[in-house]
């Protein structure tokens, strides 16, 4: 087995049947953008890592190709910060838009078609699943003013406000054949009930996650309880997976204890370095993250918590990744499976 073969049977299931296929875990990859801008590419723009998707896809394929030659299991799409809204406010019709976030998902399944076909004919080919994840971004992340780590949309925090700001992007991104949707970043209770009723409206049958971020370690950032957040997500049909994603390390153990008190769905870990974000500046704070050494001693601890699904998000790179893999594949060796 190696591409997503989700389909009918339930979120929950599918996620299941593709981490029993990897042996019992699924490794995710790291930072984009981190590895973007140190191939060179210039993210100084509200579009962020999805500015590539106009300028330089050929390096966003290649991200993704260095992620998958680390050992990652699941491949995120370009598409975090990229919107229908903010490709219009630069210049571009709503069709191009809509182009522009296909395009995304294309990339990543080029990137992982490349890769299965380089290790086709080798004498250890690719058994694992490779799949490739949709990535959908905070309402926070397209204002591109720090608001996915407060979760304050001021007036804008409506549900109803926020559901229409993502439907026909989530349409889109699903349409693009994705093998799973990655709602990253989640920075409030509401704007998760939104997806969870996007879901269910616009019936998207392909499995969802959902991952918050915390700043404390107890709530997500705008002062939820990561219980009730938590809660949402394991009471929708539709999302097969729930973690933590850009939040420091040492938080995640108890996340992870808060989390399986209100699901027993799979949790997926992808914490930052643990740096801090300036949102004035518009950088990350050096020096005040983990080392890959300090950031990977703590797997096995997250493994022991629950977590099945483990990477890396911004400031994390393809040697961080590789040192996760290697720590998770320790100890068993993966099931062998045919090419599908």
């Amino acid at each position: 087995m190696v591409a997503g073969q989700g389909g009918g049977g339930g979120a929950v299931e599918a996620v299941r049947r593709w981490l029993e296929a990897g042996g019992g875990r699924l490794v995710l990859d790291g930072g984009l953008a981190t590895e973007l801008e140190a191939n060179g590419a210039d993210l100084n723009d509200p579009l962020w890592s999805a500015k590539c998707l106009l300028a330089s896809p050929h390096l966003i394929r290649k991200v993704h190709l260095d992620y998958l030659e680390a050992g990652a299991n699941i491949i995120t799409s370009a598409s975090y910060q990229g919107t229908i809204q903010g490709f219009e406010a630069k210049g571009f019709s709503k069709e191009e838009s809509e182009n522009l976030l296909r395009r995304s998902v294309e990339i990543a399944r080029e990137a992982r078609e490349i890769f299965l076909k380089e290790h086709l004919d080798q004498s250890a080919p690719i058994q694992q699943p490779i799949l490739v994840a949709a990535s959908i971004g905070s309402y926070g992340a397209y204002l591109a003013d720090g608001s996915e780590y407060s979760g304050d949309y001021g007036e804008a925090g409506t549900l109803d406000f926020l559901k229409d700001f993502h439907r026909r992007r989530l349409q889109v991104l699903a349409e693009a054949g994705p093998d799973l949707i990655a709602f990253e970043t989640i920075p409030n209770k509401l704007e998760a009930q939104a997806y969870a009723e996007l879901l269910q409206e616009c019936n998207i049958d392909i499995p969802a996650w959902f991952s918050f971020n915390s700043k404390d370690g107890v709530n997500v950032v705008n002062g939820d309880s990561i219980i009730e957040c938590a809660t949402i997500a394991d009471t929708c049909g539709k999302v097969g997976a729930v973690g933590i994603n850009c939040t420091p390390p040492r938080f995640i153990h108890g996340l992870i204890l808060s989390i399986r008190k209100v699901t027993d769905k799979p949790i997926l870990i992808y914490p930052n370095s643990g740096e801090t974000w300036d949102g004035v500046k518009k950088e990350w704070v050096e020096s005040t993250g983990v080392s890959d050494g300090d950031f990977v001693s703590h797997v096995s601890e997250w493994c022991k918590d629950g977590a099945t699904l483990i990477g890396g998000c911004c400031r994390t790179t393809p040697s961080t990744i590789r040192a996760i893999s290697k720590t998770l594949n320790q100890g068993y060796k993966a099931p062998q499976f045919s090419v599908a």
